[in-house]
This record gives C-alpha cells, structure tokens and sequence, in this order.
C-alpha cells in the first residue's frame, strides 16, 4: 500500500474510532484560527491607525519634515521590537509562515504550537502596523496550523492525522482572513497537502468554513469590522468591494487572455525579485537578525515618506482602488505607480523576515495591473472588460503561488459576484499556464529551495539563539 493511501487509512481508521475527538479538534481548530486571524486584523488596523493619526496631528507642528521624521523611526523601532521578540522568542514565526508549514508537512523539524502563534501575532501586528507593506495571510496560516498542530498534540493524534489538521488549520486562516472558506479549503488541498482524498476534503472542508463561521460571530459581536450575521436576518454575505453589477461579453475573452499573459510575466518577475532580495539579505545581513529588521525598517519609512499619506497604509490603497473601480476613473499613471512602489517594497519587506504574508500584496499588485490595463486598453480600443481589475488579482496570484483555483475563489470571495468567475476563470489560466512554462516550481517552492541552501532566515535565527543558549548554560 502506498504511503499516502496508509495515512489516509489511518484517518479514517481514526474518524471511525474516535470520532468525538475528532470533531473536537476540528471545531477548536476553527474556533483558534478564528480568533487568532480576527485579532491579527483589529491589531494591524489599530497600529496603523494610530500611526498616521499621529503624522496628521504633527503636521501643524512639524510642517512638510512630519513624515520624514515619523515614518523611518516608527518604522526602524517596529523592526527593532520585532527583531528582539523574534531573535529571543522564536525564530520560526519570522517570515510569512507558509514555508515553515509546508516544511512541517514535509516531515522535518520546524517549531509549532501555541507560543509560535503568539509570537507571530504580536510580531506581525508590530511590523505589519509600523509600515512593513505585507499581509495578514501568511500569518493567519502558520498561526491557524500551530492551534492545529497544538490540538493534534492534546489529543495524542498520530502523525497521519496531525498533519492533515495542521494543513486544515492553515486553510482555516486563509478562510478567516479573506472571509472565503471555499478558497482556504482549495489552498490546503491545492498548496499544503496536495491530495484529495474524500476524507481529506470533508475534514479540511469543514475546518476551513467552521473558521470563517466563527469569524462572521467575532465581527456580529463587536471584534471586527461589519458585521457577516444579522440579528433580523441572520447570516447576510459579506463583501469588501461593495460594486455594481459586471456584464462579461464573448469579445472579453481576448482582452482577459492577454492581460493574463502579461501579468505572468510580471508575476514571475516579482518572484524572482522576492528571491533575490532574500537571498541578498541573508548573505548580507543572516547572522544580524535584529539589525536587517531596523534597516529594513528605516528605509521602507524613507520610501513612504516620499509619498502621499494613503501610500504608508495598505488599507488606503486598497480604498483607493476600489473607489476607483466603482467610479470608473483611469488614471493609468497613478495605478503603475501603485504598482512599482509596491512591488518594490514588498520586496524589501520580505526580505528583512518580518512576519507578513504576500498574497494581500499580490493581491494589490494584481489590482494595480488590471486598473492600469484597463485605461490603456480602453485608450486604444475604446473598449475595456470591466472585469480587468478582479481578473489582475486572481491572476496575479496565480501566476506566483501556482495555486490558480485558491486564487480564483479568494478573489471571488471579495465581491461574491458569479459572473466575475468566468473572466477571472479565463485570465488565471492564460496566466497560470505561461508561469509554468516559466517554472514549475511556486514562490513558495523557491523560499523552500532557498532556505535548503542556508538561506532559511528563521532557521538562522533559530541555531544563533540555540547557540546562545549553549553558551549560557
């Protein structure tokens, strides 16, 4: 019997026997990837709320000087706070998360558990909210899996079924994050297991929308933003592009397969660029954790000092493109340069190993291409599919993570629209099937061929705080 067919049969062997502790671990690991997702959100929002509250409120004081004093010191100080929690904490929560996960699944040794989603909480609320321009995805993943893996732990679950819950528990963070339980069910098969098994879908299944149902109850009481249930009419749905009506027309199917193709060639270029700023950090900087993170910090503050308010909370920019979106503005000049500033920036934050994840800002990215392309195409042919925006953002993923269905229903979980999943459909796959011609292998993949090589800033991390531990002892 093959290996995955004897852990499958171990699962339900187990599903049958104990099926009580079975639906305990299930509910307790949506429950904790719930929470954990939801506080992340609310953390980040605050800390970047107080933060540009406070550049507005200097302003009169401080006059046109405000943002290059505040921005590099609230954002040097973030890295350096975070540096020290990560350096004498844990080193494994650094990062976005998803490749310790995937290790963990692999079979090798990678920390887990309550006090590495703890440290990934505080940690990322700290960089993402001082100015780090990463997302709460990842985060959410290595978090949801850690209250997984804990559980699996209480329970004495074996290794067949701990890891099964530990990629339902990532699952669950995407779908407490994005609010899109189907799209966080498809990345743990699609990315983190890779196997579909009818056991395995049921278990991830429900895990992943328990999490975004325990999600909506944490907003209906008061920890979120909206609400998802309704006291009159129960469970409502939730959006976060609230937008009029697309048409999709059989001509878009043209329009949608070149912007495809062009956003898997910028894909492949922000994949490479992430490499390359990692790998250049920790050949630079590796055995210098807490300073990469100060440094890092001070010039990711220099950058956005240079640039309007909105550009030093991702929150605005995402405003802005929606707003834009709704009211059919084409400001091409502005969307490319959404586009370079954050492609060059989340670049820089992932390579400083901050906690934060990047399909919020493939996300952006993707958005950015697809307003700006829609402009530019309209120019020329006086006509623009007005799914251009929606379709750059799943593709955009896509074409990064390899993970085009994930992609395609997290981004359709953002408007809940049916007729947007068939141009979204069409421009991920134009996209998808280039990027393989590209390379096979995801960002993912590659942070994981990277950190092989040495280039683990977590695992460096790790053996330095190791070693200091020896030397006191």
């Amino acid at each position: 019997m093959p290996p995955s067919s004897s852990r499958v049969a171990v699962v339900r062997h187990l599903v049958k026997q104990r099926w009580l502790a079975v639906a305990a671990a299930v509910m307790l690991t949506g429950l904790g990837a719930a929470i954990t997702a939801v506080l992340f959100k609310n953390g980040v929002h605050a800390v970047v709320h107080w933060r540009l509250e406070l550049a507005r409120e200097l302003t009169p004081m401080l006059g046109p000087s405000t943002q290059w004093l505040l921005f590099p010191s609230i954002s040097a100080l973030g890295g350096l706070l975070v540096g020290l929690l990560l350096k004498f904490g844990e080193p494994a929560a650094s990062g976005s998360g998803i490749t310790q996960v995937m290790h963990w699944l692999a079979g090798r040794p990678v920390p887990m558990g309550i006090r590495v989603a703890i440290i990934k909480l505080i940690g990322g609320i700290i960089a993402i909210g001082s100015g780090f321009p990463l997302g709460p995805e990842g985060p959410a993943v290595q978090m949801g899996a850690s209250v997984a893996w804990r559980v699996a732990e209480s329970l004495k679950a074996p290794r067949s079924f701990m890891r099964l819950i530990v990629a339902a528990g990532g699952g669950a963070g995407i779908s407490a994050v994005f609010n899109a339980p189907i799209g966080g069910f498809l990345y743990s098969i699609e990315e983190l297991l890779r196997n579909a098994r009818p056991v395995v879908l049921l278990l991830v299944l429900f895990t992943t929308f328990l999490a975004d149902s325990f999600g909506e109850v944490f907003n209906w009481i008061g920890f979120g933003k909206g609400s998802g249930i309704d006291p009159t009419t129960g469970i409502t749905v939730s959006k976060a592009f609230d937008l009029p009506d697309f048409v999709f027309r059989p001509e878009d199917v043209i329009y949608l397969v070149i912007l495809g193709l062009v956003i898997s060639c910028l894909s492949e270029l922000f994949t490479r660029y992430v490499i390359a700023m990692q790998g250049l950090s920790m050949r630079l900087l590796g055995r210098r954790p807490v300073l990469r993170m100060v440094l890092c910090g001070a010039l990711l503050g220099l950058i956005f000092a240079a640039l309007p308010l909105d550009f030093g909370d991702a929150a605005g920019l995402k405003s802005t493109l929606v707003l834009d979106i709704r009211d059919g503005s084409d400001h091409v000049g502005k969307y490319i340069a959404i586009f370079v500033v954050l492609f060059f920036t989340t670049g820089l934050a992932a390579a400083s190993g901050a906690p934060g994840g990047l399909f919020a800002p493939m996300l952006m990215l993707g958005g950015a291409i697809g307003l700006a392309a829609s402009g530019i195409v309209a120019g020329l042919t006086g006509y623009a599919p007005a799914s251009y925006v929606f379709a750059g953002m799943a593709s955009f993923v896509a074409g990064s993570s390899h993970t085009p269905i994930a992609a395609l229903f997290i981004t359709f979980a953002l408007t809940k629209q049916l007729v947007l999943l068939r141009p979204m459909l069409v421009a991920t796959l134009s996209c998808f099937l280039l990027s393989q011609a590209f390379s096979h292998k995801s960002i993912y993949d590659r942070q994981i061929e990277l950190e092989k090589q040495g280039g683990a800033l977590w695992a460096v991390g790790r053996r330095l705080t190791s070693r200091s531990k020896e030397a006191r002892d």
